[in-house]
């Protein structure tokens, strides 16, 4: 156990004991009912399977359930800047977002945080009702090494949400003023 009563596990969710895993809340890594499906799937295989996986959490969805939902991906500016990685950023307003608009709620922002010599996502921050619906896009972004420029090449509905997250993508290198409402 550790200082706070949690159960002492490595990289592979194995326990201080040879063959004797742990997963969910008991270990302390974070505590949401989808990481401990993970820690619980990838501890079993690792206990009965020849291969070795180690847990990532790298790009590990967090949502508050407020209203409007903060939620985020990756890394934020200050744990980037501990991992000696130079950020941009860009801070997309939704009350620029035509989904917003035409739902009456632009309350909140869509953050994009990318390497800045890379131009790869390497977080994100979100506030916005039904923002989490936004995170498994970005998830794949940061996972798969995608640069804001293809992101915001990608073909994103016109009147949804993650409309949103091709517009934050093309302000790092456009004026979002200078483009029409469909040929973002």
């Amino acid at each position: 156990m550790d200082q706070k009563g949690f159960l002492k596990v490595n990289d592979m969710l194995e326990t201080s004991i040879s063959g004797i895993y742990g997963a969910g809340d008991v270990t302390g890594n974070p505590m949401f009912v989808y990481t401990g499906a993970y820690e619980g799937a990838l501890a079993a295989e690792n206990a009965i399977t020849n291969t070795i996986k180690k847990c990532d959490y790298t790009v590990l969805p967090w949502v508050i359930f407020t209203d409007p939902q903060v939620c985020g991906v990756g890394l934020g500016e200050n744990e980037a800047d501990k991992k000696d990685i130079v950020t941009d950023t860009s801070l997309f307003p939704l009350e620029q977002v035509p989904r917003s608009i035409a739902a009456y709620d632009t309350r909140g922002f869509i953050k994009l945080i990318r390497d800045k010599k890379t131009h790869k996502l390497i977080g994100a921050r979100i506030l916005a009702p039904e923002g989490s619906e936004l995170l498994m896009e970005l998830s794949m972004a940061i996972k798969f090494g995608i640069t804001t420029e293809e992101l915001s090449s990608y073909f994103h509905p016109y009147l949804t949400l993650s409309e949103g997250i091709k517009l934050a993508a093309t302000i790092f290198e456009k004026n979002i003023e200078s483009l029409s409402c469909c040929a973002s």
